[in-house]
């Protein structure tokens, strides 16, 4: 039975396959071949991806995803594509729904939104809850970083407080818009923001996500 994850991997492989190596993707510095050393060092190299949380292991995170970037691009696609090694824990299902589902998507969208032409996708309602069960359990994890007051919202009416503080700023959008913003991608998020215009303008320069 296919899951989340699985989807937005396949997904993900084929944007970078059709996009080629050299597209802009919305990570700021890197292009998509950047991109896809980047997914495949954190599920094949444990060893280097510790970097992305600690910082003194990021040298040895840059060495590695340089050398993976270095290798054919129609490669790095067919490792995303296929998925993880057996011994990997993101080769459990459990794991993988967990840890890449939004990672994923996130991805899937920073190709597809740094593309001249693209278009809102139409989520599905059930991967839409999903996306938003995760916004709520994180939520103060990803807006910590947050200079005012942060609250995201459904169109429904649902909240997730982000941040305490004061001015606060309402973000309100569908659920993979939200995700967006939370992660830093205010810019190419889809939202309204109520609130006030200074407090509104500091949110947008900030480093919001993990």
């Amino acid at each position: 039975m296919s899951t989340h994850a699985k989807r937005e991997r396949l997904l993900l492989a084929d944007l970078l396959e059709a996009a080629g190596p050299d597209a802009p993707t919305l990570c700021e510095g890197w292009h998509t071949r950047d991109l896809a050393a980047h997914t495949v060092v954190r599920e094949r190299r444990p060893d280097a991806a510790a970097g992305m949380l600690l910082a003194p292991l990021k040298n040895r995170l840059d060495r590695v995803q340089s050398e993976f970037a270095a290798k054919p691009y129609d490669e790095l696609v067919r490792l995303i594509r296929t998925g993880p090694p057996r011994r990997s824990p993101y080769s459990l299902k459990q794991v993988d729904e967990a840890a890449n589902t939004v990672e994923f998507y996130i991805h899937a969208e920073d190709v597809r939104r740094a593309q001249p032409q693209w278009t809102p996708r139409d989520l599905d309602p059930v991967f839409a809850d999903a996306l938003w069960a995760r916004v709520e359990k994180t939520a103060r994890v990803l807006g910590r970083k947050s200079p005012v007051g942060l609250v995201l919202r459904r169109p429904d009416g649902q909240t997730a407080v982000a941040h305490r503080g004061t001015p606060v700023v309402t973000v309100t959008g569908d659920p993979g818009e939200l995700v967006l913003f939370a992660f830093g991608r205010q810019d190419a998020a889809r939202v309204e923001l109520d609130g006030d215009k200074e407090a509104i303008a500091r949110l947008h320069e900030a480093k919001l996500g993990i």
